[in-house]
């Protein structure tokens, strides 16, 4: 905890924004940081709660230990807050920024709508790590002579291979893309984590003895067989890249696009990366994004960025109440109305709205023909509207990994949702010497729970391969 009276004396403060006029100008991120003092102030507000949810399964993937970092921060010790965070969490600056916090929510502030600014913390506490040299390559003083293939470099393949290679084995990262970091990188705008930030801890786990090979795409550029033969042991973590099939009629037309094409397009430009497909560009048109997630979300900004005339966002739900009822959910996350910073930006949003087909001429899309729903999300006979669009992308989720290329030649049981099937004890595939983590184990999720499931995957197998491990989870 931090200040005993803290939760009573200071009011919550978190971090702003820069004015959305300004921010839809660029790609950086536009948040304005808190001060120091203000940072530990906010620390200051953890209180003695007894039971800390913000720190369990309900409020944190990797058990981060709240608590123990804010008063840290509050007493000024910021380089211990550094390192006990950094003995759950391997990348702090990632969550920091894009986690949703589900931490606030399970808050024990969050009873009165006055969490402790959990996210805010972390993120200072991780940049001033940074910023102080107080973050270092963890070089192992003995190898095992063990050595281990990471399919995919996405923050669960990036935190398995650190601690593998902090555990002494040769760790060898292959990634189909020219830069590691997966949909960190190409699918998650730059104005919500800049790309700076992975191509540092890249470099820190080089310096602890992993070595990243781009380009390789296993399964048809490097033979699984071929790949497995060559190492003690093979974690897939190259997520869940299929996108749900909406079933739509019209998705044919020109115009309609799924959204991560569209998304890695643009961070491949702020990358300085070639762009060799057909560009989708939003400048000067009418946009409608159908999905109401994270994803649909980054589709608007990304939009508003490059300079749509309009935005419209499509959500089949109804729209949640704007508080949720304390008693019947907390600490558990709230279906409750919320909205994000690209929202805010200007996006028209309709809820409960059914798309029923994409409208075209000639060929090209020209709208969205939507209707009301009733509360079983069935569209109501009379409601049917049609919204103009120039550009529609769809975003509603992934159904699980690809199935051509590295599934299909492996081989692996899978599970009823067609995820590569697998425990949270061992993380071993029915294939020998194979294990899986991240969303291709479990399906779409969060950046942190990849974290925890690369963690855990790699204690599983240096446990498999030595007898024993020391890693923590």
């Amino acid at each position: 905890m931090g200040k005993v009276t803290g939760f009573l004396e200071i009011d919550r403060q978190d971090q702003k924004y820069q004015p959305a006029s300004d921010r839809i100008r660029h790609f950086r991120e536009f948040t304005l940081r808190l001060t120091d003092h203000e940072v530990k102030q906010q620390a200051a507000r953890c209180m003695d709660c007894g039971i800390p949810y913000c720190h369990g399964d309900t409020g944190c993937p990797v058990h981060n230990q709240i608590p123990d970092w804010n008063d840290l921060v509050y007493s000024s010790d910021w380089q211990e807050a550094s390192r006990n965070l950094h003995s759950t969490n391997n990348f702090p600056e990632f969550t920091g920024r894009i986690c949703p916090a589900p931490c606030e929510e399970a808050c024990t502030l969050n009873l009165e709508n006055v969490p402790v600014a959990i996210k805010s913390v972390e993120q200072t506490i991780a940049d001033k790590g940074w910023e102080n040299g107080w973050i270092k390559p963890e070089v192992p003083t003995v190898k095992t002579g063990k050595k281990v293939a990471v399919v995919g470099s996405g923050p669960a393949g990036l935190a398995a291979a650190q601690q593998l290679a902090r555990a002494g084995h040769d760790v060898h990262v292959y990634e189909r893309e020219p830069k590691a970091g997966g949909l960190l990188r190409y699918g998650i705008p730059d104005f919500k984590m800049e790309k700076h930030l992975i191509d540092r801890r890249v470099a820190q786990i080089e310096a602890e003895g992993a070595t990243f090979h781009y380009g390789v795409d296993i399964g048809r550029t490097l033979p699984v067989d071929e790949l497995i033969a060559g190492h003690d042991a093979v974690l897939l973590t190259a997520g869940a890249e299929d996108p749900r099939d909406p079933k739509l009629p019209g998705v044919e037309l020109e115009g309609v696009h799924y959204a991560m094409p569209f998304l890695v397009q643009q961070n491949r430009r702020v990358g300085r990366e070639e762009v060799t497909e057909e560009p989708i560009i939003a400048t000067g048109r009418r946009i409608v994004v159908i999905g109401g997630g994270d994803t649909a979300s980054d589709c608007v900004g990304t939009a508003f960025r490059q300079g749509a005339l309009a935005v419209t966002q499509l959500d089949i739900r109804p729209m949640p109440p704007l508080r949720e009822d304390k008693l019947n959910v907390w600490p558990y996350w709230p279906t409750k109305f919320r909205t994000s910073s690209s929202q805010a930006e200007g996006a028209e949003r309709e809820f409960a709205c059914a798309t029923l087909r994409v409208v075209g001429k000639n060929g090209k899309v020209t709208g969205v023909e939507c209707a009301r729903v009733d509360e079983k999300r069935r569209p109501i006979e009379g409601t049917e509207f049609i919204i103009r669009a120039d550009l529609v992308f769809v975003a509603i989720g992934f159904a699980g990994p690809k199935k051509e290329g590295l599934v299909a030649e492996l081989g692996p049981e899978l599970d009823r949702r067609g995820n590569v099937k697998a425990d949270t004890e061992r993380y071993a595939t029915s294939v020998d010497k194979v294990y899986v983590a991240g969303d291709m184990r479990r399906g779409q999720s969060l950046v942190v729970w990849a974290i925890r499931e690369g963690r855990q995957a790699a204690h599983a197998i240096d446990k498999d391969l030595m007898g024993a491990t020391s890693l923590a989870w």
